[in-house]
Parts: C-alpha cells; structure tokens; sequence
C-alpha cells in the first residue's frame, strides 16, 4: 500500500500552493493532504499573537489523526521544514509508521532551535521590525524573489497574507536521533538560491542520512515546476508502496 502524503507550506501560503502538485500525486494512487496552519490562507481570520510553533505542528498532527492516516510521507516547504520536523518527532514517539521526511528548500533546525535561529542578525531585526509595525504579523515579501514572474508572481501576490511572528522565535525541541532513523531528502532550489535556506542547504550536505537533490528552480517550484516536483517526491524511495 502506497503511503499517505501530507503536505506542508512555507510561511505566507497556504494548501492552496500545492494546487498545481495534487492532481499530479493522487494520480499516481497516494492519498494526499495539504494542511492549511493557523492564521494564514483561508483561515487568516484567526491570525493572533497565541500562535506559534507549536500551534502549527498540532495542525499536522490533527489532520493525521482526523483523517486516520496510518502509514505517511510528510513533505515541508521553506518554513514548513520546521513544523515537519516537529510533526515528525511527535509521530514517531506516538508510534505511526512515518516512511520519511522530505524538505522542499526547507530549514533544517537543530534540537533547540527557532525558524529565526539561523538567520543573520540584520535579518532577524529587520523581520522583528517589520511584524512590530505591523500588528505582529510578518508581511509577504515580493515571490519575485522566489525565482517567479509574470502570471504565476501575480498568483502568490493576491494570494499570500502576513504570517503569524509567534513562531519566528519558538524554539523547537525533539529527538534528533530518532529522527535520524528516518529516510530524509532534501530537495535544493538554487536558481535563485533563496537566501534564508543557506544553513538548512549546508546542513543536508553535511549531516548523515540526507540524500540531496540539486535543481536550477526557484524557491517555489510548487507553482513553477509542478511536474517536475512532484516526479522528485514520488521519486523518493520510501513512496513505493
């Protein structure tokens, strides 16, 4: 039995960025999901300051429990590294039977640490900065900076709204030797090469059990590059069913 996928977006997003994706994943016979966190896409009505890391890794965990999924692959984009790591832990130490993790561009964090941890210091005050002044949500940036243009640019423009600052700066804390039990990859978008991801890049290359995939993509390629992504995610060896 092919395992279950769930997918999970990067800051801004929503399940709506893996439109162009899911058709393509559930044609090849994998139930998928596509987890919307708290405070962004359709459920932005509940953006507050409650919220933070720890609210988005339950909103993993409720879905995998709603829709009692069993065996699972999850898959992280950008921020979303995080909360899969999160989600991971939890589900292994909960006992299902999670086949691997996989990283689109997505941060690599060490037991300890926060999304912000990584980050250069004018990075960091420059985001602070930005969620003050505006009511303690991080503003979209500009997708032109994912490597995107035209229509599809147009697209993340209308569709992305501010991120909740609570997770900016909660640490994450989990069993990394446990999850170095786990099949991991890391899918590496380097054209252009979003800057935040650079740690996350230097650790998949240097940590043990990471298999890296290197591709001249921008830092979206969810909406880009759809096919292309998705024939990486089935790809991936624990997807055999």
């Amino acid at each position: 039995m092919k395992p279950a996928i769930v997918l999970v977006h990067g800051a801004w997003g929503g399940a709506w960025i893996w439109r162009r994706v899911l058709p393509l994943l559930r044609g090849a016979g994998h139930e998928v999901h596509a987890v919307t966190l708290t405070g962004v896409g359709e459920r932005t009505h509940l953006l507050g300051p409650a919220i933070g890391l720890h609210t988005h890794i339950a909103d993993v965990l409720g879905l995998v429990r709603a829709e009692e999924l069993r065996e699972l692959v999850l898959v992280g984009h950008s921020y979303g590294g995080l909360v899969v790591t999160g989600a991971a832990d939890r589900l292994l130490e909960q006992g299902h039977a999670l086949r691997g993790v996989i990283h689109v561009d997505a941060a690599i964090p060490l037991p300890g640490e926060s999304w912000s941890s990584p980050h250069l210091p004018q990075v960091v005050a420059e985001r602070t900065a930005l969620a003050a002044a505006h009511g303690g949500a991080l503003p979209p940036p500009d997708p032109a900076g994912f490597g995107l243009q035209g229509a599809d640019r147009d697209w993340l423009l209308r569709r992305q709204v501010p991120h909740p600052f609570g997770p900016y700066r909660e640490p994450l804390h989990f069993d990394a030797a446990r999850l170095a039990r786990l099949p991991r990859l890391f899918i590496d978008c380097v054209a252009p090469a979003y800057p935040t991801i650079a740690t996350a890049r230097q650790r998949a290359r240097s940590q043990p059990g990471w298999t890296v995939i290197e591709r001249a993509w921008g830092h979206a390629p969810m909406v880009d590059h759809p096919q292309e992504l998705a024939d990486l995610l089935l790809g991936f060896g624990p997807q055999a069913g």
